[in-house]
């Protein structure tokens, strides 16, 4: 049995996941899936990236502490709070400090595998699509955010409607200032076993800037393990066992 933590998307609450959890439960694991403070609903926002980067880092180091290996899971914007939370929580960084337990591997679901001093949005103008952001997102004054269409943009096909209807009623609104914030550390240069899904239809994390993550971690050393995925940016409910079942072989060693 391993242990995983999964860390959500802008937007989503556990609930959002639990198709993909109660898979992997069946198949023997154990799946925490904290919720992240910057969808609390507060308005105006008194969570960021910051906040949920210390609550990953607490609730991760609880589990290392007592000596668990656990492998963190990310989806989305879960990819910028699990980089900047979890440096120098890796098994062999705490094995070298004679200290057991950590974190033994990083699985990217079309999530942000950004650099220190690096926001979304900085990979979003990098890439020329920088106005986008208003037709794809609809800022509040107070910069909490929605998409302007989560069915198209972030779900996308491969369920029925009723199925993607109830999906989208889990979403919250959100921090979107989370989206231009820089990271501070970065746990895949000492965390190096890393997976990463490819969701090949994804419209909010288009294939090429997932494509580019890998080739910045393979650059920085990582051993990248790829999969894709022909679905969208949701690949934990449009396409819950194919990940799943990703995320076993992962874990396991195949």
């Amino acid at each position: 049995m391993s242990t995983f933590v999964l860390i959500h998307g802008g937007w989503h609450i556990p609930a959002s996941y639990s198709e993909f959890t109660t898979t992997l439960r069946n198949l023997g694991h154990e799946v925490h899936v904290p919720r992240l403070v910057s969808v609390n609903g507060a308005r105006p926002p008194n969570a960021d990236l910051y906040t949920d980067t210390d609550l990953i880092r607490s609730y991760v180091s609880s589990l290392v502490e007592a000596g668990r290996s656990v492998t963190v899971l990310m989806h989305s914007y879960g990819g910028q709070v699990g980089t900047n939370a979890l440096e120098g929580l890796g098994a062999e960084t705490r094995v070298a400090q004679g200290l057991k337990g950590g974190v033994t591997g990083l699985v990217y679901i079309t999530a942000n595998a950004l650099k220190e001093g690096e926001s979304m949005f900085d990979v979003v103008a990098a890439h020329g699509h920088a106005d986008w952001m208003p037709l794809a997102f609809d800022f509040a004054d107070d910069r909490t955010c929605v998409s302007r269409d989560p069915k198209g943009l972030v779900v996308g096909p491969g369920r029925s409607d009723a199925e993607t209807d109830a999906y989208i009623a889990t979403l919250q609104r959100w921090n979107g200032d989370g989206m231009y914030g820089k990271l501070r550390a970065c746990a895949w240069r000492d965390i190096k076993n890393v997976g990463v899904v490819l969701a090949t239809q994804d419209m909010t994390i288009p294939l090429d800037y997932q494509r580019e993550f890998v080739q910045t971690m393979e650059e920085g050393g990582c051993a990248v393990r790829t999969w894709e995925v022909e679905t969208g940016h949701c690949p934990t409910f449009t396409k819950f066992e194919e990940v799943a079942k990703i995320v076993h072989e992962f874990v396991d060693g195949r």
